[in-house]
């Protein structure tokens, strides 16, 4: 018998749940992304059937043909790499940002939201292992561009993300969990205007478990939901 998308999805709720519990943690302090990217509408709804709220998309167009035939309270993240001149698209249909990784997208999204008197929220994309392949800031130029946009009047930094190297093996991915962690409490501490580290997003289908552990407040879980592409 075929796993369903309802097992999938209460497998990983059960993970968080003892995830947290080996932390120290609630469940209630994780939000699980099902990420959607690529998967057809349908097993959006068998997701949504079994609880699932959050969603996320890589392509602002998934996102513009989703997001309207979905149940109003479906909440759709953009995860995935967003090119300035799509801003405008995406703003009205998602939740948050993850993936700002640029002053100049910073820039473009407050102008956008300005125009539709939003005030839109993002996280910072870090590359925390510095990949080459990844987008993303460099950790050492965070602190600093968290000032430069947290000057802009329509936009909320309402924390950090990252995407972890691909391994076999999830523990090889702990220090760059606790690296991003220690980060946002860096700049938790200076506590600046309009800048709220209270979201971590980090982890996802082969290293959930050790994000939260490390203090992931999202999670995003794409295979460990929907299965592979």
């Amino acid at each position: 018998m075929m796993n369903t998308i309802k097992d999938h999805l209460n497998e990983v709720r059960e993970n968080i749940r003892k995830a947290c519990e080996k932390s120290g943690r609630s469940p209630e302090e994780v939000t699980l992304i099902a990420v959607s990217k690529t998967k057809p509408l349908f097993m959006l709804e068998e997701a949504y059937e079994a609880g699932a709220r959050d969603f996320g998309e890589n392509k602002v167009q998934e996102i513009l043909e989703k997001c309207p035939r979905m149940p109003e309270d479906a909440r759709f993240h953009m995860i995935g790499h967003l090119q300035r001149n799509k801003v405008k698209q995406v703003l009205p249909h998602a939740v948050l940002i993850h993936s700002v990784d640029s002053l100049r997208l910073a820039e473009q999204i407050d102008q956008e939201a300005e125009k539709l008197g939003i005030t839109a929220k993002i996280l910072l994309e870090v590359n925390v292992a510095k990949e080459e392949s990844k987008f993303g800031m460099m950790p050492e130029e965070v602190p600093e561009m968290v000032e430069q946009i947290s000057a802009f009047s329509h936009l909320q930094i309402e924390g950090l993300m990252t995407i972890a190297p691909f391994v076999d093996d999830p523990e090889k991915n702990r220090p760059v969990f606790r690296k991003l962690y220690q980060l946002s409490v860096d700049i938790k501490k200076k506590n600046i205007d309009n800048v709220n580290m209270s979201v971590l997003s980090m982890g996802m289908t082969g290293d959930y478990q050790v994000a939260v552990e490390e203090g992931a407040t999202m999670i995003r879980v794409g295979t460990g939901i929907f299965g592979a592409r």
